[in-house]
């Protein structure tokens, strides 16, 4: 669960030690798209792309935005075969000579996460004088948004009301898998001319012949969530190609993806206890007690009365849980979770959470796509359990020590218990042949858990990591706080790094200020980017 795609990663977090093996480029980049059960060659070089042809497609906040389409093989061991497109926005440099230092790519995670209007954020974000010396380049990756063709294996998928997702007996548990099954059967009858290809390896490939469309020498990227992986592969592919590596959210590459998303389930419980201490901080305005514990045991009431009587006919627990799962990556939201929890707990008014709902936990339009192509990478990336009986046992082990998203979590997976064809190896990211990286983590990040970053760190040297202390937001940098924000700045001027801590910004408080907060305010403005689930 890093995207949050019913919006627009969930990644998706960690739990694992591997032992971190390196191999010689050709041997990495053969395991990189092979079978679990079977050696491939080694990938073919990028094939050389035509320049790209960028036009105007401005925005009144981003002016100098300009659009374009790649074509790149749909299968990278046949160069001259099908060709898909991706597409492309760009804010162009305004550096001269030598202190344009090349295109910078950015992506917002997911898997299934749009980047198009990332490149916007991220240019106007930076000090002007680090942009200027960029090609801020945004891209829908393969299988997404505007890049075709585009995935969508199963409407209404999320419709309301679903099952609740704690199978409390049999019925409810075969209801959960009759969806989830379906998911992956639709998937397949819709793409299996493409599903064989959409994956992190192949994504990765993608940026090769990108770079060279762009010819451009290297390239730098700066990736959150599930972009900080696909950075990583990148990197292992081609290290000779990175000029400056950012990854922000580290996912741990030792446990993609099963093993991340258990330990990730016990990181979002702490995440949603934390904000329930905040509730019970501010009892002066919520009214639900000031023990936290009691606040807790009010909301888990809140949850079962909605088994019997979803709230407006649309919310019961397993939409309860999409509507709070957000409060787990950007407390800005907390606010405004807490006016829906206290309305219904209170008042017994339910219009406030069926509000919330439809803002955070309701799927949009695009969630379709962005979860057929979440569930097609993480799929196909790596191998899932395929019997039952170890994902239950896994779920109901992990329930009791993390209830508030282990089985939501289990759901949104589950259709990787049922994925068609055999899935790749998860390639060891291991790289000593980088420039130095730099990396950003919050300790109570929830959908990237803290060690994600150690292991990370462990695996790219001469790397540098820089921590949020106290931190609980996912996506960090260019979020408002001026200490990190500062340190990417400086590393994107000079390639320099080292490690450091800075402190977290302060959490929210409930005024009317803060439920009233622009859109466009640096930590709102980038969630809203990167989603929930990513």
């Amino acid at each position: 669960m890093l995207h949050p795609v019913p919006h627009p990663p969930k990644q998706r977090g960690p739990v694992k030690r591997r032992a971190a093996l390196l191999l010689a480029i050709s041997t990495v980049a053969a395991a990189l798209a092979s079978p679990v059960t079977a050696a491939a060659p080694a990938p073919a070089p990028a094939p050389a792309a035509a320049g790209l042809r960028w036009t105007g497609c401005a925005t009144p906040r981003y002016p100098t935005l300009q659009c374009a389409s790649l074509k790149v093989p749909l299968d990278h061991e046949r160069p001259a075969g099908r060709q898909i497109s991706l597409a492309l926005t760009r804010v162009p440099h305004t550096a001269s000579g030598s202190s344009f230092q090349g295109p910078l790519l950015v992506n917002p995670g997911g898997p299934g996460g749009s980047g198009r209007a990332l490149a916007g954020f991220v240019a106007a974000a930076l000090p002007k004088d680090v942009a200027g010396r960029f090609d801020v380049i945004g891209f829908d990756p393969r299988g997404v948004g505007k890049s075709e063709p585009a995935l969508d294996c199963g409407a209404g998928h999320f419709k309301p009301v679903r099952p609740d997702s704690v199978p409390l007996d049999a019925a409810t548990e075969q209801a959960n898998l009759d969806r989830v099954r379906s998911f992956a059967e639709s998937c397949q009858a819709k793409h299996a001319d493409v599903l064989p290809y959409v994956g992190t390896v192949s994504a990765a490939r993608d940026l090769e012949v990108l770079r060279t469309a762009l010819r451009a020498p290297k390239l730098s990227y700066f990736g959150y969530s599930y972009g900080t992986y696909l950075g990583a592969v990148y990197a292992k592919l081609h290290p000779d190609r990175v000029h400056r590596l950012v990854l922000d959210s580290v996912v741990d590459p030792g446990g993609v993806w099963y093993e991340d998303n258990l330990a990730q389930d016990q990181a979002f419980d702490a995440r949603h206890k934390a904000f329930l201490a905040w509730v019970a901080q501010y009892d002066s305005t919520y009214h639900l007690g000031t023990d936290p514990a009691a606040v807790e045991r009010r909301w888990y009431a809140m949850r079962e009365a909605l088994r019997g009587t979803p709230a407006g006919g649309k919310v019961g627990p397993a939409e309860l849980e999409d509507t709070y799962m957000p409060g787990g990556y950007y407390n800005g939201y907390w606010p405004h979770l807490a006016e829906a929890f206290a309305a219904y707990a209170v008042k017994q008014d339910p219009k406030p959470l069926v509000a919330a709902y439809e803002r955070f936990g309701a799927v949009e339009p695009s969630a379709g796509n962005s979860y057929s192509v979440y569930t097609a990478v993480q799929c196909r990336d790596s191998a899932w359990p395929r019997d039952w009986n170890t994902w239950r046992a896994d779920m109901w082990r992990t329930h009791a020590k993390a209830p508030f998203m282990t089985w939501n979590n289990a759901w949104y997976n589950a259709p990787c218990a049922f994925w068609p064809g055999e899935p790749l190896r998860a390639p060891d990211v291991t790289n000593t042949a980088l420039p130095g990286a730099l990396l950003f983590q919050a300790t109570e990040d929830a959908a990237t858990p803290y060690e994600g970053a150690v292991s990370m760190r462990r695996r790219l040297a001469g790397s540098a990591l820089v921590v949020e202390q106290g931190g609980g937001n996912h996506g960090i940098a260019l979020a408002g706080n001026k200490c990190l924000d500062e340190k990417l700045a400086a590393y994107l001027r000079t390639g320099q790094a080292s490690d450091a801590t800075c402190p977290a910004q302060p959490a929210p408080k409930p005024t009317a200020q803060t439920r009233a907060v622009p859109s466009s305010a640096g930590g709102a403005a980038l969630h809203g980017l990167l989603g929930f689930r990513g």
